[in-house]
């Protein structure tokens, strides 16, 4: 029966990595690949990433698409790891502690959205140590967590790795193999997870549910490397809670990571606080875009900046000046100078009069 319990896992998880008829389409932390011949795409994923400078937790969410009702991903990670289901609302959390500030900057004269040029408007915005001796292939775990179904692996050479579900039944795709070499050179593990919703029908689409994955490491690493399989545009957002201001290594191959807040947060309950044990950390959130993925290069390695500068995001709505909220400042002034224009040329007018050819008057004898 033990030697079944390997088999019957990886049964669930390589049907999805032999269905070479579609595109592997991969997530920010590895490859994500459908059941059959149904499709899924990740178009953004968002990870939580809370590193104490020995112990690192990654919380990740994918918004995904397509209709899927089962995939597979796997994650490798730099050691032994343990998964557990996150909690969703640790995301709205820090959306609401990086909420953009908002101000409003009003200018004087009419732009083409304002009367008299147009009588349109538009509110616009600033818009994640196989032992000596052990087995080339071992699952250290397995859980099944919620829709998941999750497996802790070791792997010694990727060869081996992919010679065991041959010999399963099934296959590995060979472009994977190679993708997963410098990890197993490395001698990282992997945490291999089947999506398999329990609703009968249930399509994957939209926010899944997010998992926390947590791993000791002397470095603050976010695996990337796997996400060069992906065939379209891939989209990355971090939350990095470190005690300092932290900044990725280089792009590895992507556009330029953007900052989109930087700053100290205390939680003081919820899910946040449970990640941070309820201490003030430093928080930065982090863009980035990948338009050609097969270019990533490497994992993300995360250092700590020279400063701790914070940053929030200012979104500016700009305002036409008024008076009342009714009547725009310019037309009051425009119409101002046309009626002193117009009393100035009235008293001048004037006093030309006074001043031109008088009456006749009698003179003497």
């Amino acid at each position: 029966m033990k030697r079944r319990i390997p088999a019957l896992l990886f049964a669930l998880l390589v049907t999805q990595l032999g269905a070479l008829v579609n595109p592997a389409y991969a997530c920010g932390c590895g490859a994500m690949v459908p059941h059959g011949q149904s499709r899924i795409g990740v178009d953004r994923e968002t990870s939580v990433v809370r590193w104490d400078g020995r112990t690192e937790q990654i919380v990740m969410r994918f918004t995904v698409r397509g209709d899927a009702e089962r995939a597979a991903w796997i994650m490798p990670v730099p050691g032994r790891a343990t998964v557990q289901l996150g909690d969703g609302k640790l995301f709205d959390e820090l959306a609401e502690e990086t909420r953009p500030e908002h101000k409003t900057r009003y200018y004087f004269w009419p732009r083409n959205k304002d009367w008299p040029f147009s009588s349109n408007r538009r509110d616009g915005a600033g818009a994640a140590l196989p032992g000596a001796g052990a087995p080339a292939v071992g699952v250290v775990g397995r859980e099944q967590l919620g829709d998941f179904d999750v497996a802790r692996l070791t792997a010694t050479d990727p060869d081996a790795l992919k010679n065991w579900l041959e010999s399963n039944g099934f296959t590995l795709p060979d472009r994977l193999a190679a993708e997963v070499k410098p990890y197993v050179d490395q001698k990282w593990e992997y945490v291999a997870v089947r999506l398999a919703p329990r609703e009968p029908g249930k399509k994957l689409r939209g926010d899944l549910d997010p998992l926390r994955i947590r791993f000791d490491s002397d470095r603050l690493v976010y695996p990337m490397r796997l996400s060069r399989m992906a065939k379209t545009p891939q989209s990355l957002g971090l939350y990095v809670l470190a005690d300092h201001r932290m900044e990725p290594g280089s792009r590895i191959g992507g556009a330029a990571p953007k900052v989109t807040f930087a700053g100290t947060v205390t939680p003081e309950a919820g899910p946040l606080a449970e990640l941070t044990d309820g201490k003030p950390v430093f928080l930065t959130a982090i863009d980035q875009e990948f338009p050609d993925p097969s270019r990533i290069d490497a994992d993300h390695e995360l250092r700590a900046t020279a400063k701790d500068t914070t940053y929030r995001r200012t979104v500016h709505h700009d305002k036409l000046l008024t008076v009342g909220g009714e009547v725009p400042v310019w037309l009051l002034t425009v119409s101002a100078a046309l009626v002193a224009l117009a009393v100035w040329a009235s008293a001048l007018i004037r006093r030309r009069r006074r001043g031109g050819p008088g009456r006749p008057t009698a003179g003497h004898p």
